[in-house]
């Protein structure tokens, strides 16, 4: 038996036979990595609860054929706790754990820094600082950023010219007027200052951006990162558009 320990964040879950689970978690060493938890669906299961999505845990596993197997699962930040009871907060974190999923392509090839952003984005997330889809477009440009699709945010993508007219999901960011393709999006120059200040960390700028420059910011955002990914993120339908003045955080 070849035992490993790692630690990493649970993404999802699926049911197993009557009593087992496919746990999948996105670790800080050895990358996506999918285990089985054998029996943690019954009442009395060791630590069935440790391993739902959004915990931070250190894992003990040994490999298997196709599967390995968790044989201890300890938590390190239950991260869920924070999210489960904010509808906002807990959309925008379903989405950071699918984005992480399909970002990660291989299993087992390590992925430190996403397992950063990841741990970071929902930390901020849960630490309730700033607005939930603020945080969330963030994580969105970081990540893509690592997996080398960032996006042209200061000059044309195309051919580098300053003077930028438009946004082209296919040219890979804004582009100049010459570089314009058909179809291209014109958003305001706030909304391009907002994607810059998220993928910079700037949350001065982030968070002073008006509902307006929010809204397309996160519309193009998610139309970059489903463009790569050649996929939807099913968890965006369901996150809030626009900030409601009934769910902003202090």
């Amino acid at each position: 038996m070849s035992l490993y320990r790692d630690e990493g964040i649970v993404l999802r879950t699926h049911k197993l036979g009557e009593a087992d689970r496919i746990v999948t978690v996105l670790t800080r060493r050895t990358g996506k990595v999918r285990g089985v938890a054998k029996g943690v669906r019954r009442t009395m299961s060791r630590f069935g609860a440790r391993l739902e999505p959004f915990t931070h845990v250190d894992l003990q596993l040994h490999n298997g054929r196709t599967l390995d197997v968790i044989t201890q699962a300890e938590t390190i930040h239950p991260y869920g706790e924070a999210l489960v009871h904010d509808y906002p907060r807990y959309t925008a974190g379903s989405a950071m754990l699918e984005t992480a999923d399909r970002l990660i392509m291989g299993e087992k090839e390590p992925a430190l820094r996403q397992f950063l952003l990841l741990v970071g984005g929902l930390r901020t997330l849960g630490s309730g600082g700033h607005e939930p889809r603020l945080v969330l477009d963030a994580y969105f440009l970081r990540s893509l950023a690592v997996a080398g699709y960032a996006p042209a945010l200061e000059a044309c993508a195309r051919c580098k010219a300053p003077a930028v007219r438009a946004f082209a999901i296919v040219a890979g960011g804004v582009v100049c007027g010459a570089c314009r393709p058909a179809g291209s999006a014109v958003p305001a120059g706030e909304t391009i200052a907002l994607m810059s200040a998220l993928l910079k960390g700037d949350w001065a700028t982030a968070d002073a951006s008006e509902g307006r420059h929010r809204a397309e910011c996160s519309g193009l955002v998610a139309a970059y990162l489903q463009w790569h990914l050649e996929h939807g993120i099913r968890s965006l339908r369901h996150v809030e558009r626009e900030p409601a003045s009934s769910t902003t955080l202090d």
